[in-house]
């Protein structure tokens, strides 16, 4: 075969294999009884071996492309993703009223909370390209009451972090239960988590001596981390570059403690 044909068939081949390379993205449907999840996976397959996992909790707007995203980032840094979902297959709300309403129905009955978000991480273990060893679960708003719940509830996870989550519960963390790292970043600002629900979390975290560090971003308010939420503060959420970057890297920083061999 002559040279400019072999060139071209590596090249070709070099294309064939950069175009099922790289970050994959799969459906995962699983069950709660009766009632239908519908996951997403992300990875990079170029990887190989199995490597640390992360839960990815959407925020009361269901799982969409907001958690997707955050689920594609994480891939990009040599995670795999699971984007559980909590409200079921095709719940997806759009109105504010009933966002809130379908959030409530979980943040109402936190066992069924916590069953949710629990089958979402097993569907994380299942993975096999995720070393079940090596796990943490990170979540925006309701997602970030989310995790704080997995964490509470005992699961066999690493670390968790809440970005801009309610911190309120009416199952409190007991002595020695969490086996997580918690991590919270949140608005000083925040007016739907007001200073005394701030300091009722960190009691209940001292008094059940959890490994925790809550971080306040000062002038920052609720969904700080979603350009979607748009910058005028005077309607309690807005978006501040400065506290989604940092606290973005603030999450990298756990993950390199508990990840670490």
């Amino acid at each position: 075969m002559k040279t400019s044909a072999l060139l071209a068939l590596a090249a070709l081949s070099a294309s064939t294999s950069c175009a099922f390379s790289g970050i994959k993205t799969d459906i995962v449907e699983y069950k709660d009884g009766d009632t239908l999840l519908e996951g997403v996976v992300v990875y990079d397959d170029a990887k190989t071996g199995a490597r640390p996992g992360v839960l990815v909790v959407h925020d009361w707007t269901g799982l969409g492309d907001y958690a997707k995203r955050r689920a594609t980032m994480l891939a990009e840094l040599g995670y795999v993703a699971f984007c559980a979902d909590i409200y079921g297959k095709g719940i997806r709300p759009t109105d504010p009223a009933d966002c809130a309403k379908e959030a409530g129905k979980y943040k109402g009955d936190l066992p069924l909370l916590r069953k949710r978000v629990t089958l979402g991480f097993d569907q994380l273990l299942k993975q096999k390209n995720v070393d079940a060893q090596k796990t943490a679960a990170i979540g925006y708003c309701f997602g970030g009451t989310t995790v704080l719940e997995l964490a509470r509830s005992g699961a066999p996870v690493r670390g968790v972090v809440s970005f801009h989550g309610n911190l309120a519960t009416k199952l409190p963390a007991q002595q020695g239960g969490v086996k997580a790292k918690v991590l919270v970043c949140h608005g000083a600002d925040d007016p739907f988590v007001k200073p005394p629900e701030v300091e009722d979390f960190r009691h209940e975290m001292d008094v059940a001596m959890v490994d925790y560090e809550l971080i306040s971003y000062p002038g920052a308010v609720h969904s700080f981390t979603k350009k979607e939420a748009g910058d005028d503060k005077s309607k309690g959420s807005a978006y501040q570059e400065a506290a989604d970057v940092q606290s973005w890297k603030e999450m990298q920083k756990l993950f390199a403690k508990i990840f670490a061999k």
